[in-house]
């Protein structure tokens, strides 16, 4: 809703009626918004500033759950590391006995008999 005023002013703002020889009138129409304008504009500026909000939380939640994915493969990549070094140190320990001068020393192990009772 919006309620009109006219007005007629001078341009030089002359004092009386606005109305005088040589002078030039200028129509002037105030115009304002209604109450009902006035909320509906409140509102809206309300839901889209609510609507802004909402999807700058939703990003946060979904850069949350990438970030949470990045950190569980980068768990299960450490627990593989892990796994590897005992890999690598028994094939080492391994070969280490297969050439040490003390285990080429000793005899092979043969099954003289099982124990029976």
């Amino acid at each position: 809703m919006i309620s009109q005023t006219t007005t007629y002013v001078t341009r030089r703002e002359a004092i009386g009626n606005g109305f005088a020889r040589n002078r030039n009138t200028v129509r002037y129409t105030k115009r304002n918004l209604g109450s009902i304008s006035q909320i509906v504009i409140v509102g809206m500026l309300t839901l889209i500033f609510g609507l802004i909000y909402v999807a700058e939380g939703t990003k946060a939640t979904s850069f949350d759950y990438e970030l949470s994915a990045v950190e569980s493969e980068i768990t299960e990549m450490n627990a593989k590391k892990e796994d590897l070094a005992v890999e690598k140190a028994r094939l080492n320990s391994v070969a280490t006995a297969r050439t040490s001068t003390v285990a080429a020393a000793m005899e092979d192990a043969t099954v003289t008999g099982y124990a029976t009772e």
